[in-house]
């Protein structure tokens, strides 16, 4: 076993999700794979079994029954990956979105660079966006300056998706207490982080949108994370998990 798992949440992702799992396993360094799929119907499961007898003890699946959003996916693979011994647990898109050559550069920032939580950053040296609407790629940048306005956490890509954490921060952070589901939910997730204490980093990469397959991003998801980041605010002020 790896001492390295990529959790990959997939909802209809036949187009992408052989490429992604074979580009993760091409890597110099070792990693394990868990797909957490949220009852796809487009059959993504089943590539995802059918894959798993060439990659014995790598490649990793939970099926879930319905679309239960990206934050319960996440958590269901955090606890998947502490009762198990991994040390390093990632955060990633199945759409190519998030380059999994960069999960090397994230696991060094945690391993030799001291961080406890390592970000992949669309925004910490300038806008690195490649196919995104200037609508979204605003809509994006402007979310992260009013995140840092409301909470006063110095983070410039607050809702970014690529992420590796190391094992003592899911381990501290209460999982069970964790609200939110898009957006809000990668928020909270770095709020908390910041919170207990853990050194959390930013480190440069550039997001390609997606070439293959649909975007799951919805307005519900945008006015969650709006009003998620004033409860945590809120919250944070008027008491502190145990």
């Amino acid at each position: 076993m790896a001492d390295s798992l990529v959790i990959i949440p997939t909802y209809n992702e036949k187009e992408n999700i052989e490429k992604i799992i074979h580009k993760v396993f091409s890597l110099g360094t070792p990693y394990d794979i868990l797909v957490v799929d949220d009852g796809s119907p487009d059959g993504t499961a089943a590539i995802v079994k059918g894959l798993q007898s060439d990659y014995p003890e790598q490649l990793f699946i939970e099926e879930r029954k319905g679309k239960l959003g990206l934050g319960t996916a996440y958590i269901h693979g955090f606890k998947w990956a502490l009762a198990r011994a991994y040390q390093y647990i990632f955060e990633m898109d199945a759409d190519f979105s998030h380059n999994p050559e960069d999960l090397l550069r994230l696991r060094n920032e945690c391993s030799q660079g001291g961080a406890d939580m390592a970000i992949g950053s669309r925004y910490i040296k300038g806008v690195n966006v490649v196919n995104w609407p200037m609508n979204r790629v605003l809509m994006s940048y402007f979310a992260s300056v009013y995140v840092r306005f409301i909470t006063g956490i110095n983070i410039q890509d607050a809702t970014a998706g690529f992420v590796c954490f190391t094992r003592p921060v899911l381990e501290k952070i209460p999982l069970d207490k964790i609200q939110f589901v898009g957006y809000a939910f990668q928020i909270e997730m770095k709020f908390k982080a910041i919170q207990y204490g853990f050194n959390v980093t930013e480190v440069p990469i550039i997001f390609t949108d997606r070439t293959d397959g649909v975007s799951k991003m919805n307005t519900g998801i945008f006015r969650e994370a709006f009003f998620g980041v004033i409860q945590l605010k809120l919250e944070s002020l008027f008491r502190k998990d145990n």
